[in-house]
């Protein structure tokens, strides 16, 4: 059983900065696949950002690229997202994800992972 535990999550200004946290606790390895996915209301679930230890691939949205970046640290069981310039449009609630497939970043970002935290809410508002 794997549980993935979100933090970081709260208000900020446009332009500002936050960094979401994950951590991961059961069975994970450190080749499983991590990523992070969001939804705001009334829109579908969205791959924000995914990494691929099996092929050491990064995916990143376009919506996302260049002002987020995808980091973890396998001692610490933990995946972060650290998001710049935060635009009222990134408001959503973030899920972190894992997954222990051997596929690309892209297919994961795109058809989703295996295991889900609960999620952390990000408001960008002035």
């Amino acid at each position: 059983q794997v549980q993935l535990v979100e933090s970081g999550g709260g208000l900020v200004q446009p332009g500002g900065s936050l960094r979401l946290s994950c951590v991961a606790s059961g069975f994970i390895s450190d080749y499983d696949a991590v990523g992070w996915f969001r939804q705001a209301p009334g829109k579908e679930r969205e791959g924000v950002s995914c990494f691929s230890s099996s092929d050491g691939s990064t995916y990143y949205s376009d919506s996302v690229k260049g002002r987020f970046t995808i980091s973890r640290d396998n001692a610490k069981n933990t995946v972060y997202l650290e998001m710049n310039n935060l635009k009222p449009e990134d408001t959503a609630v973030y899920y972190c994800a894992t997954d222990p497939s051997y596929r690309g970043a892209a297919l994961l970002c795109n058809y989703g992972m295996d295991y889900w935290g609960k999620g952390t809410l990000v408001t960008v508002s002035s």
